[in-house]
């Protein structure tokens, strides 16, 4: 199923053809990659509330010469307490309707950090189209249209039928306060004192007036001739580094419609991800050294799947990228987490709240344990490419919770390894790692995980008689929306949105 699509000075790839349409249009304004980013997360943090939106996080890789990485997820509350959710009987985090698992949203200050350092158009210009869409009304999708239900808030009263218009007069206000006064338009306006009174304790005027922006060091590894860069802890963004590092020296089939293919990328996964839950956490360093990839590459046997527990001593979201005719390219990833997040929305503006909480831990000590202004462990794995010279090759990411490395590791080695177009690695069917459960559980049981074949993957005997457990699922059903442009010889660029996403879109100039 090939779906690429070229052009020559400027494209945007999104899930929704909307979005993409308003990051198109900065471009065509004059706008870096960095206006039609933010343009187009803009719309979707109107359209798309199922997927992301203004009470969840962001994480962006921007390319301009050189590679900079920023970490825009939220904190907990100063009013956190792990000791009282104990004391509750919980033993996680919960899932839904508890705004203990709600830390500050980092989104708005995301947008203020990537506009104020590559923006070339005023905000007011960046916000215009999503606050018209939010004001007027925009088309329901079909992807949001079956969830509406979900959400107790006006907005989304009575369900929606796809085509059906919706408006969202709070997110339209909200807009216009950010476009008017930058991040006190949101943390300190109506959304603010809207998420105080929400938290009834669990956040002060402090927590909201702290930036939560910040612009961080990536992290690279070199695999099939490129270097790979994902983001650092608090982000899972090491495991795609470190899959990528151990699936590099290995011999892998000349096609991956190969049974080994599927076993030797499923294999590099589980190996990396399987003591996740013991090892990230915000202030985690050394993941991805070459000592620690050679270690796990030694542990991978092409003929049998491996049991990894003991071998240590020790969602939903939405992607979309930019590449403008300078050669910016921005990798930007953001999300609720769960679907529509903690299904907890903020009355006045009608702003759901992810529950990226859902992260911490509540083991006593743990690195990664709820508390006062901790960023939990995170899922958002954006991506970024470049060549031996330093110069763009691709900006790419994905959807889909704890498998988003997964995801990106059968895509990027599609494209690297194997030569394939931005369609026909985005458009094959995937294999991804489940255990039946949130999306978000997978590495609680690394050894009772399922390799869910999608629909049209030819892989299930040859898996099985390497020991694998083989579940087959439909086509879309839970394998991510990704999105890729690539940067040909010669400044052309060849971008692919996922056809899963079924309003997706990759337009350019």
């Amino acid at each position: 199923m090939q779906n690429t699509r070229y052009a020559r000075s400027g494209m945007v790839c999104s899930v929704d053809h909307l979005a993409s349409a308003a990051g198109l249009t900065m471009l065509d304004r004059g706008g870096s990659a960095a206006d039609a980013a933010v343009a187009t997360n803009a719309v979707l943090t109107v359209t798309a509330p199922h997927m992301c939106g203004l009470g969840g996080d962001l994480f962006a890789l921007v390319h301009d010469g050189s590679v900079s990485a920023l970490n825009a997820s939220g904190r907990a509350g100063s009013g956190a307490d792990p000791g009282r959710l104990r004391a509750e009987g919980h033993t996680r985090m919960p899932h839904h309707h508890d705004i203990r698992s709600v830390p500050v949203p980092g989104c708005v200050d995301g947008w203020i950090a990537l506009h104020s350092r590559y923006g070339k158009l005023p905000m007011s210009t960046v916000l215009a189209p999503a606050i018209a869409l939010a004001a007027d009304g925009f088309p329901v999708s079909p992807l949001l249209a079956p969830n509406t239900s979900m959400v107790g808030h006006p907005d989304f009263a009575g369900g929606f039928t796809p085509g059906q218009l919706m408006t969202r007069p709070g997110v339209a206000r909200t807009l216009e306060a950010i476009a008017a006064s930058g991040r006190d338009g949101f943390y300190q306006g109506e959304f603010g004192h809207g998420l105080l009174e929400l938290g009834g304790g669990e956040y002060t005027a402090d927590d909201l007036a702290e930036p939560l922006a910040d612009w961080v060091e990536p992290l690279r590894v070199s695999a099939f001739g490129h270097d790979v860069w994902s983001m650092p802890p608090n982000s899972q963004g090491y495991l795609l580094l470190l899959s990528l590092g151990i699936v590099e020296g290995l011999a892998l089939p000349a096609a991956p419609e190969h049974p080994l293919w599927a076993h030797l990328l499923g294999e590099a996964a589980r190996i990396a991800g399987h003591d996740r839950l013991a090892v990230l956490h915000e202030h985690a360093t050394d993941l991805v050294s070459a000592a620690e990839i050679e270690r796990r590459r030694a542990l991978v046997d092409p003929a049998t799947r491996l049991k990894v527990r003991g071998l240590t001593a020790e969602g939903d979201t939405t992607y979309l990228c930019a590449v403008d005719g300078d050669g910016m390219g921005v990798s930007l990833i953001q999300s609720n987490a769960s679907g529509f997040g903690s299904l907890i929305v903020e009355p006045s503006t009608g702003i759901n709240l992810h529950n990226r909480g859902i992260g911490f831990s509540l083991t006593p000590g743990h690195p990664a344990e709820y508390g006062p202004g901790r960023r939990p462990p995170h899922t958002l794995t954006p991506a970024l490419i470049t060549r031996p010279d330093g110069s763009l090759r691709s900006v790419v990411g994905t959807m889909g919770g704890d498998a988003q490395p997964q995801i990106l590791l059968q895509v990027i080695t599609r494209l690297l390894k194997h030569g394939q177009t931005p369609g026909e690695a985005i458009g094959a069917p995937r294999w991804r790692l489940a255990t039946g459960g949130t999306g978000f559980d997978t590495w609680e049981s690394p050894d009772e995980t399922v390799v869910e074949l999608e629909e049209g993957a030819g892989w299930a005997d040859g898996l099985a008689a390497l020991g694998h457990p083989v579940a087959g699922r439909p086509y879309g059903t839970g394998f991510g929306h990704a999105h890729l442009i690539d940067v040909l010889p010669g400044g052309v660029l060849a971008g692919a949105a996922d056809p899963r996403s079924l309003i997706g879109a990759a337009i350019g100039r």
